[in-house]
């Protein structure tokens, strides 16, 4: 690159309706310029969880003001930017095509080229943002609707290692936290009532401890959450404290063993890397207990621990356009105006499926 690029980004797969305009410097830095999100966490909490609906909604009231603050804050307009980039998946179909029509029209009016963006590649990618890292490097991708570990090996070059088999593990904190009437979202919820819990008290599963291959799987464990609290009802605070510490500290002690033999594989097909990094993404990243056992595994493997600011780790539009930017720096192509939204998309797409294939394609 001789000179820098800048480019406005959209993000609306899922609960959150973001834009945000990132600046590439000619050297490969990055800088976020402006960041604006909306969180619809109202809208959705009395219902225990998103519902498409009202979310597609929410997004087309808010997204065009975001837009237009996100510019303004920048200090730019339109002409001014090289390019927009908006997500086109995985996610909420209704969000997804809020989105992607809104970039499509901006880029059609101001004469840019489009970027249709995975919303995981923004995830893979922020880390080379926010600490400049090069490849390659290994990604647990840690959310509400993913839970994957994935080799970065380039941009638009990945390949996945491991995937949930059923829920995710965001799903499995939101699940639990619903069951125990605890409030939406479940993550925050279910770390502030562990912290005075007895997490020896119940001896929950380990799901796919001790198996080779690199999977996850969190439903049994939900369900074994669910027949502890049956067998004990009514419950007091002390006792979904407990089970909440106990849910932890399981989920601790399987993330230690499935990524700690992902690190073992990195190691194998990359010996000659001196201090390779693991990097965590995704809403579920900001849990403490969690954060610190994945800290401690990396200084026992000789890894660098990275994990992006909570605002970035969580559903944002400057990981979408940042991809954007790694796409234009590395000379792949834009999309054409008639690419469509995808409410399935693996980022690796050559890895055999786990959940479902159907017409929309593998789940993960």
């Amino acid at each position: 690159m001789t000179s820098s690029l800048r480019i406005l980004g959209i993000e609306t797969s899922c609960d959150e309706t973001a834009a945000a305009v990132v600046l590439r410097h000619a050297d490969g830095r990055g800088e976020i310029v402006s960041d604006v999100v909306l969180s619809q966490l109202e809208e959705h909490s009395a219902f225990g969880g998103v519902v498409p609906e009202i979310a597609a909604r929410a997004h087309v009231e808010a997204l065009d003001g975001l837009v237009t603050e996100a510019l303004t804050r920048a200090g730019v307009s339109l002409q001014e930017i090289d390019a927009v980039a908006a997500t086109a998946g995985p996610g909420l179909i209704g969000g997804l095509l809020v989105g992607l029509m809104t970039g499509k029209a901006i880029a059609m009016a101001a004469g840019k080229p489009l970027y249709a963006v995975n919303h995981l590649e923004g995830h893979a990618l922020t880390a080379r943002l926010t600490d400049g890292l090069a490849f390659p490097y290994l990604m647990l991708l840690v959310s509400g609707g993913h839970t994957q570990l994935v080799l970065i090996k380039g941009v638009g070059d990945y390949e996945r290692w491991g995937t949930t088999i059923d829920d995710a593990l965001g799903e499995a904190f939101d699940k639990t936290a619903k069951l125990l009437g605890l409030p939406y979202p479940g993550g925050p919820a279910v770390e502030k009532a562990a912290r005075s819990g007895d997490p020896e008290r119940f001896d929950l599963p380990r799901p796919l401890v001790g198996e080779a291959r690199l999977d996850f799987s969190f439903s049994g464990l939900k369900t074994a959450v669910r027949q502890a609290a049956t067998a004990i009802q009514p419950l007091t605070e002390q006792d979904i404290a407990d089970i909440c510490a106990s849910f932890q500290r399981a989920i601790s002690r399987t993330l230690k063993d499935r990524i700690g033999r992902g690190l073992a594989r990195f190691r194998e097909r990359y010996p000659e890397e001196n201090k390779p990094a693991l990097v965590v993404a995704g809403g579920v990243a900001a849990n403490l207990v969690l954060r610190a056992t994945l800290q401690e595994l990396c200084v026992s493997h000789g890894f660098s621990f990275i994990a992006p600011p909570i605002r970035l780790c969580t559903d944002n539009a400057a990981m979408i356009a940042w991809a954007g930017l790694e796409r234009m720096a590395a000379g792949l192509p834009d999309d054409p105006m008639a690419v469509a939204p995808r409410s399935r998309w693996p980022l690796d797409a050559e890895a055999a499926a786990r959940i479902g294939s159907g017409k929309r394609g593998a789940k993960a």
